[in-house]
């Protein structure tokens, strides 16, 4: 049997304290709840904007190369492509919103520079070339939103079964507890002060 289980005014006393500080991490953790599922929704709207977007860039960069494939030549709108150098600017941080590390990621516009002299080629490349560039940075944002928005559920998830097993099971334990605990109390001060009364009788008889 726990020695904290015992009806005494000490353990009455712990019991009292554990069910404050229970109440007061049930408190916590609800609220932190609230701001992750805030910031999950805040981040969800923000996805879906950012995926609108990239469709319709998308959309537009796909017309505009088209039109230079049809004014410039296929093979020669290729030559270009390839010339193109590998993304190696992006750089992975971090920050952390009630304790969930949540990505930023960054990269270098700078390196987007054109690839090609503009007195070699058309209009619609320059359009196609700026699109694609566009829908790059989007997608390298919506990846950061979308990861964070992740972590933040799989945080919220968290959060909610802590809650519910202190709001559920800790917190119901430690009251009953307390009420057990301090019944027990109450009924030996009523035996104690029922002996006192049956010993003072004696005395006044036996005077």
């Amino acid at each position: 049997m726990n020695p904290n289980t015992f009806p005494t005014k000490g353990n009455l006393i712990l019991a009292k304290n554990s069910l404050a500080l229970a109440k007061l991490g049930y408190g916590l953790m609800d609220k932190k709840r609230n701001i992750l599922i805030r910031e999950l929704m805040g981040l969800i709207d923000e996805a879906k904007d950012i995926q609108a977007e990239i469709d319709t860039t998308f959309t537009q960069a796909y017309e505009a190369l088209q039109l230079a494939n049809i004014e410039l030549g296929i093979n020669y709108v290729q030559e270009i492509g390839r010339a193109v150098p590998v993304e190696n600017s992006i750089a992975i941080k971090a920050r952390s919103i009630m304790g969930t590390e949540i990505p930023l990621v960054r990269y270098d516009a700078a390196s987007l520079r054109p690839t090609y002299a503009f007195g070699d080629t058309r209009q619609s490349l320059d359009e196609a070339r700026m699109k694609f560039e566009k829908v790059k940075e989007l997608t390298i944002k919506l990846s950061m939103v979308e990861n964070s928005a992740y972590r933040l559920a799989s945080n919220i998830k968290k959060t909610q079964k802590r809650a519910n097993a202190l709001k559920n099971i800790t917190i119901p334990a430690y009251e009953t507890l307390t009420k057990d605990i301090s019944n027990a109390l109450e009924e030996k001060e009523r035996e104690e002060f029922t002996r006192l009364k049956v010993i003072k009788r004696m005395k006044e008889n036996k005077e």
